[in-house]
C-alpha cells in the first residue's frame, strides 16, 4: 500500500509555485497537471508613474505581497501548507533583488514545514504552463517565449532534461518595444495591451516599418535571433516627421503598422525554426502572446503551413506561480532530486539550465 502511495505521489503531487522574476508576485498550486490555484499582485500600477518597471520598487512591492498572495492561493485550493508536498521557485532569470524574496519566501517555507524544494527557471516555466492544458504536450516542441524583458525561441525535446536555445534577442525584447513605442504616441504602460486597443481600425500596411535581422545577410548569424531596438527607433524617427511637419500622428495606423512589424518578425522566425528542424508543433508563451494579434496571425499561418499551435490560457501567459508549480511537479514525476538550499538568485541564468543546484539522487 505504501508503495502505491508513493508512486501517486510522484505522478501527482501537490506543488507550491511561487514566482517574482519581475513585477508580479505569483502563487500557484497544482497537483500534477491540474491546476488548484493562480493568484497574483501585480504592481504594475506602482510603475506606471515611471513607464516602466523599477527594479527596487518590484523587490519591495514583492516583499509586501507575499505572505497575503500564499494565503489566498491555499485558500483558492482548499489546503494547508501541510498538505502541500513540495515547493518550487524561480530561481532565474530576471531581476535580481525580485529573484530573491520569492527565493527567501521559498526556501524559508521549505525550512519550516521540510518539504522538498525545487529551484526551476522561469522562462522554461512558461513552456510549463502548458502543462497544465487538457492536452499533453508533445515532444520535441518548438517555444517562442515573448514577455517584457525575454524574446527566446527554444527547442523543448524534454521539458525537465532537454532545452536548447536557438535564438534570442540581441537588444530590446519584443514587450520593452511595445512598452517605448507606447510612449512615444503618448500612450500609457504597459504597452502591449494600450497598443493593442490603438491598433483597432489601424490599417497594418500604412506604414512599412523595418523587420530586424531578416535580411538575407542576417540569416547565418542570426537566423533565430531577434532585434527591435531598431525599429523602435524607426517608429520614434516617423512620429517625429509628421509631428515637424505639423501633422497629425494617425496613431492606430502607426500602432498597427509597428504591431504587425514585431508580429511578422516573431512569427516568421518560430516557423522557420519549426520548418528547418522539421517539428511540426508550436508552443508559445509570455505576456506579449496575449497580444490578439499574435495569436490570431500564429494561428493563421500554423493552419497554413500545417503545424500544431498550443498556446496557454491567458491567465498563464503572464508571469505566474501555477507554470512554476507545474514545472515542479514535471520534475517530481521525472525522478529529479530536490534543489539543494544552496542556490540563489540568478539575473542570467541559462535557459539550458532547467532546474538549479540539483541533490545527487539516491536511485
Amino acid at each position: 500500500m505504501k508503495a502505491e502511495l508513493d508512486d501517486q505521489l510522484l505522478r501527482e503531487p501537490v506543488v507550491l509555485g511561487i514566482e517574482t522574476s519581475c513585477d508580479e508576485t505569483g502563487v500557484g498550486i497544482v497537483r500534477g497537471s491540474t491546476l488548484l490555484a493562480n493568484v497574483i499582485a501585480s504592481s504594475m500600477d506602482e510603475h506606471a508613474r515611471y513607464g516602466g518597471v523599477v527594479p527596487e520598487v518590484a523587490a519591495r512591492a514583492h516583499l509586501e505581497a507575499m505572505t497575503p498572495t500564499l494565503d489566498a492561493a491555499l485558500a483558492e485550493a482548499g489546503l494547508g501548507i501541510a498538505e502541500i508536498d513540495a515547493i518550487a521557485v524561480t530561481s532565474g532569470p530576471g531581476l535580481a533583488g525580485a529573484l530573491m524574496v520569492g527565493v527567501g519566501a521559498a526556501k524559508a517555507l521549505a525550512v519550516a514545514t521540510g518539504k522538498p524544494l525545487y529551484a526551476v527557471n522561469h522562462l522554461v516555466g512558461h513552456v510549463g504552463a502548458d502543462v497544465l492544458a487538457d492536452e499533453p504536450i508533445e515532444y520535441p516542441t518548438i517555444a517562442l517565449l515573448v514577455s517584457g524583458g525575454h524574446t527566446s525561441l527554444l527547442v523543448v525535446r524534454d521539458l525537465v532534461d532537454d532545452v536548447e536555445l536557438l535564438g534570442e534577442t540581441i537588444d530590446d525584447a519584443a514587450g520593452e518595444a511595445f512598452d517605448k513605442v507606447a510612449r512615444i504616441l503618448g500612450l500609457p504602460y504597459p504597452g502591449g495591451p494600450q497598443i493593442d486597443k490603438a491598433a483597432v481600425g489601424g490599417d497594418p500596411k500604412a506604414i512599412h516599418f523595418p523587420r530586424g535581422l531578416m535580411h538575407a545577410k542576417d540569416l547565418d548569424a542570426h537566423r533565430y535571433d531577434f532585434s527591435f531596438s531598431g525599429l523602435k527607433t524607426a517608429v520614434a524617427r516617423w512620429v517625429e516627421r509628421a509631428q515637424d511637419a505639423g501633422e497629425a500622428v494617425p496613431v492606430a495606423d502607426v500602432a498597427a503598422s509597428f504591431r504587425e512589424a514585431v508580429v511578422d518578425v516573431l512569427l516568421t522566425k518560430a516557423f522557420r525554426a519549426s520548418a528547418d528542424l522539421g517539428i511540426p508543433r508550436l508552443l508559445l508563451g509570455g505576456g506579449v502572446v496575449a497580444n490578439a494579434r499574435v495569436r490570431e496571425e500564429a494561428a493563421a499561418r500554423a493552419a497554413a503551413q500545417g503545424v500544431s499551435l498550443r498556446i496557454p490560457p491567458l491567465s498563464l501567459c503572464t508571469d505566474n506561480g501555477a507554470m512554476i508549480a507545474a514545472l515542479g511537479a514535471q520534475l517530481i514525476a521525472a525522478g529529479h532530486a530536490p534543489s539543494t538550499l544552496g542556490f540563489g538568485a540568478d539575473s542570467t541564468l541559462p535557459v539550458t539550465e532547467i532546474q538549479v543546484d540539483r541533490a545527487h539522487s539516491q536511485d
